[in-house]
């Protein structure tokens, strides 16, 4: 790979993304907690609770939060597999070399800005 920062320094920044990732699923983990256990508190009628489709509405957020920073993480656990077996950073689509600017700022992509914007 050429003008590419070394892997030490992508893994460096995966590994840091991972952690960073982690410490928020476990946070918004606890905030899902919180809502579900206050639900359970209070009358289960949705319908005719005034604050239960506010509610309702946090919970479904906080989920999707949830589900997105899971994603995440096993896309960074996919770039690190790939760090490893010598395979990050060339698109997976093409077979080019993905630019260093890109990985820098997403650094789980597994495609070139060209294939990425053809999606």
């Amino acid at each position: 790979m050429t003008d590419m920062p070394e892997n030490a320094d992508f893994e460096a920044r995966l590994a840091a993304d991972r952690a960073a990732t982690l410490t928020q699923i476990e946070a918004l983990t606890r905030d899902f907690q919180s809502i579900v256990d206050a639900n359970a508190l209070v009358a289960v009628d949705d319908e005719h609770d005034p604050d239960g489709s506010s509610t309702a509405f946090e919970r479904a957020h906080v989920a999707s939060l949830l589900t997105q920073a899971r994603l995440h993480l096993d896309h960074l656990d996919e770039a690190l597999t790939r760090l490893r077996e010598g395979r990050y950073g060339i698109c997976e689509r093409c077979g080019t070399e993905i630019p260093a600017e890109r990985l820098e700022i997403r650094p789980a992509s597994t495609r070139c800005v060209g294939c990425a914007a053809a999606d």
